[in-house]
């Protein structure tokens, strides 16, 4: 095959070496999930239930409000001790519904179809929002929403991202490799649902025998398997669209406005169970790595499981690790406690023994930031427009086209916080615009 990339980007060392050949295992549930009722893109969900109800497993618990928010589901049956505010991984507090398990898993009757083939486009996305589906690669964007492009935009191409480009993450190469006639039954529905053409499976070059499974079981002629070149960041949606089909996206554009759909594999995974079978997003497949790690696996994880106890399942944390990362080494956010539970843009947890402090100086004007920018960015004079308030001209110069994946910031060798920076602004920016409406 040959292999496509997009420009720019960096090499950081790949680590899967530690979870690859590991198989996907299952979690038990823990004593007690603590569901929080914002783990998406857009509006937190409403609560459904009271301290004191008895919930079933997959019944709905949080009703969407609005059309960029998700409906959340319980992942384990049992008694609901509070809705409360409760650590998130993104920082603050948010509202949670805590669950007693009673080790039973009863579970609310889902609605299975025979044939989801034969479902049209409108009934697929709504048993897709009725499963609370995101996206599960990290953004968490609504899933039906995303399936459901304005009536002008006309999609021609569906893209399904095996790339999985963050070091140290295996969890979607071993949904490819053990899970492959779901994820291409899930592009399927995809494609039936945005009404596109084709399918194209893009998958990174470190994936080669996956890429293989895979071909081997498509059907021609609408579905084909492109090898990409590994490199960071290839997963994300703008140059993974590049790569595959030299289209540009515009600036502060979207997807469908260059006539693609991208989906992640675990999300098209979770798209199958939910239009086949009618099941909730109530879990999800992770990578638990790291040199922290006592032993690194692959888990099936009910959502609102405590990291502690995902951890605990791997044998701890050794006593040289200091930091753990939700996600991965270049987009994660570093953790500061072990309440805090998985959600359901958990991609990942690595631990591992980091430098008390990195050391930052002056810019030295060498461009490696630009040069090292997917995004045709300056990542630099951005920074320095953030930094001195200067907010219009950051705009213009097109902090909002950053995707933050830290490509500058590890290229640069004046270990300046450029990430830190540019979000700060993007943050700012959109607050004032808000505010000015």
């Amino acid at each position: 095959m040959k292999k496509k990339t997009f420009p720019r980007g960096v090499h950081p060392p790949e680590n899967k070496h530690w979870t690859a050949a590991k198989s996907i295992e299952v979690l038990p549930p823990p004593e007690k999930v603590f569901i929080p009722l914002h783990q998406h893109f857009g509006q937190p969900a409403k609560p459904l239930v009271k301290k004191g109800d008895q919930v079933a497993l997959g019944q709905k618990i949080g009703e969407a409000q609005g059309l960029f928010s998700a409906d959340v589901h319980a992942s384990v049956s049992g008694k609901v001790l509070a809705v409360d505010g409760h650590y998130h991984p993104l920082g603050k507090p948010v509202l949670t519904v805590t669950i007693a398990n009673d080790g039973e898993d009863k579970t609310v009757e889902f609605s299975a179809v025979d044939n989801p083939f034969s479902l049209s486009p409108q009934e697929i996305i709504s048993r897709v929002k009725e499963a609370g589906i995101v996206g599960l690669g990290g953004a968490a964007f609504p899933t039906a929403v995303k399936l459901s492009p304005p009536p002008d935009k006309a999609i021609d191409t569906v893209i399904i991202n095996g790339c999985e480009c963050e070091p140290f993450l295996t969890a979607d190469y071993r949904l490819m490799k053990e899970y492959p006639e779901e994820i291409l039954q899930g592009a399927e529905l995809i494609r039936l649902a945005t009404g596109a053409q084709q399918i194209i499976l893009g998958i990174e070059d470190n994936k080669e025998d996956v890429a293989e499974l895979l071909a081997s079981k498509i059907k021609p002629p609408h579905f084909k398997v492109e090898l990409l070149q590994t490199k960071y960041p290839q997963g994300a949606e703008k140059n993974l669209i590049y790569a595959l089909l030299k289209r540009e996206v515009p600036r502060g554009g979207l997807p469908f406005d260059v006539g693609v759909v991208v989906q992640n594999v675990g999300t098209t995974k979770a798209i199958w169970e939910a239009v086949r079978y009618g099941k909730p997003l109530y879990e999800r497949v992770l990578t638990v790595s790291g040199s922290g790690i006592v032993e690194p696996k692959n888990l099936l994880v009910r959502i609102g499981t405590p990291f502690q106890a995902v951890i605990d399942f791997c044998g701890g944390l050794k006593e040289e690790a200091n930091l753990l990362i939700m996600g991965g080494p270049m987009m994660g956010i570093p953790q500061w406690t072990l309440e805090a539970p998985v959600i359901k843009g958990t991609s990942g947890l690595l631990a591992w023994a980091a430098p008390n402090s990195s050391p930052s100086f002056s810019c030295i004007r060498c461009g490696r930031c630009v040069a090292h920018c997917p995004m045709g960015l300056a990542p630099t004079q951005i920074m320095k427009y953030i930094e001195f308030g200067r907010y219009q001209e950051a705009e213009a110069w097109g902090a909002l086209d950053c995707v933050e994946c830290g490509s500058c910031q590890y290229s640069c060798p004046a270990g300046i916080p450029l990430v830190h920076w540019i979000k700060l602004g993007k943050s700012i920016i959109t607050a004032l615009k808000r505010k000015t409406g």
